[in-house]
Order: C-alpha cells, then sequence, then structure tokens
C-alpha cells in the first residue's frame, strides 16, 4: 500500500471519527453544525474544480 493511499484511508477514518463522535455526544447543535459543514464543503470543492478545470 504506498504513502497517498494510506494517508487517504486515514483521513477517512478520521472523518467517520469526527461523525461518531458528533453523533455520540447527543447534542443536536452538533449534529447539525457538522452536517451543514460537510455539505458546505462539498458545494466549495465541486465550484472550486469546475473553476480550476
Amino acid at each position: 500500500m504506498s504513502v497517498h493511499k494510506t494517508r487517504g484511508l486515514l483521513y477517512k477514518v478520521a472523518r467517520l471519527l469526527g461523525d461518531y463522535q458528533a453523533i455520540s455526544s447527543g447534542s443536536s447543535k452538533k449534529m447539525t453544525r457538522r452536517v451543514g459543514r460537510r455539505v458546505t464543503g462539498r458545494a466549495a470543492g465541486k465550484a472550486m474544480r469546475k473553476l480550476f478545470k
């Protein structure tokens, strides 16, 4: 397994652990904030991809 694949896997695991932490906190505010930030991040990523393509 190469370094970039390992790094990608670690980032995915970290993202999932962050989701789990937000859910396990029981706070709907934390969960809502996390979902909103992920949606915003994906939209920004798509916009940047189109801009620099």
